[in-house]
């Protein structure tokens, strides 16, 4: 098997002061990456701040043995995350890998959230990793080389009741991660997707008390690696909890050509079975498959 390995690289990992990302940037540094530990040090919802978090991740993987830096830029502050992703440059003279693990809870549901809390959410997530992801991006463009992990979520892929922000916040990654997967390709940037299930600090409540050790986060980790890895696939979304690893993917049914007619409507809910018929799905490679479908079902019709 080949062996997995980042030394000589340098990797950024956002929320790195605990749970998940804490561990996502030990896995990094014990198989040999730099790491710039970067964590606002902040309350689950987002409130406070303290370094104190990401230097206690960065004298944990010294004591290892390993290179680290600590920075407690907020990701919502693009001149900040500008400022960190000089530092580790200045610090190093590279960023090989960047993972956006940053990320707040405001949970109610949608009619009792303020809009204030689904924009910070939105805030911190989304554009939290479109600054981070934006900092690096011309520095992986020049060296030809770049591993980008957005942390996706179940709740963005398939909904989770009272998380109407975080959910959207977090399909809103996938949709991120589909277009830079195909713009940073001829770039050598790889770029992919994590959905975690784990009992952190943010979830733990979440779990029956005897399945708290099957989900510690430990056993994302390894996911994360081959993701961000010099053989890691490109626009993939990886799924990960309690040992058990899966992919998710956004398909496209065969379909059915009805044309436009006066009574089209009618026809197509009375179709909606087989137009929703998943046999022959597909996984379009871009955008652009939806069309290409929908061209061959017309053409097929002419015929």
């Amino acid at each position: 098997m080949e062996k997995i390995d980042f030394k000589g690289r340098v990797a950024i990992v956002t929320g790195a002061g605990g749970g998940l990302g804490r561990l996502h940037a030990l896995g990094l540094a014990r198989r040999g990456a730099k790491v710039l530990v970067n964590d606002l040090g902040g309350a689950v919802d987002g409130t406070g701040g303290s370094a104190t978090a990401a230097q206690k991740v960065v004298d944990e993987i010294k004591a290892l043995g390993g290179e680290a830096i600590a920075n407690g830029a907020s990701v919502t502050d693009f001149a900040a995350v500008q400022a960190m992703v000089q530092q580790a440059m200045d610090a190093w003279g590279r960023v090989d890998v960047l993972v956006n693990n940053a990320g707040i809870l405001r949970d109610k549901t949608f009619a009792k959230m303020e809009l204030a809390d689904f924009r910070l959410v939105l805030d911190v997530h989304l554009m939290g990793a479109v600054h981070t992801s934006k900092a690096v991006w011309p520095i992986m463009q020049a060296q030809k080389y770049g591993r980008i992990l957005m942390t996706t979520s179940s709740t963005g892929l398939y909904g989770n009741f009272g998380q109407s922000n975080y959910g959207a916040a977090k399909l809103a990654l996938v949709g991120l991660m589909q277009t830079l997967s195909l713009e940073g390709e001829k770039h050598g940037i790889r770029v992919n997707c994590l959905a975690p299930t784990a009992a952190t600090r943010m979830t733990e409540n979440l779990f029956p008390p005897d399945m708290l050790d099957a989900f510690k986060p430990d056993a994302v980790v390894p996911a994360m690696l081959v993701a961000v890895s010099e053989s890691a696939p490109t626009r993939a979304i990886f799924c990960a909890g309690a040992g058990s690893y899966e992919m998710a993917n956004l398909t496209l049914s065969h379909g059915l050509h009805l044309g436009l007619t006066p009574d089209t409507p009618e026809r197509l809910l009375a179709a909606l079975p087989q137009v929703g018929d998943l046999a022959g799905m597909s996984v379009p490679g871009s955008g652009a498959g939806q069309g290409e479908n929908e061209m061959r079902l017309a053409k097929a019709a002419r015929r």
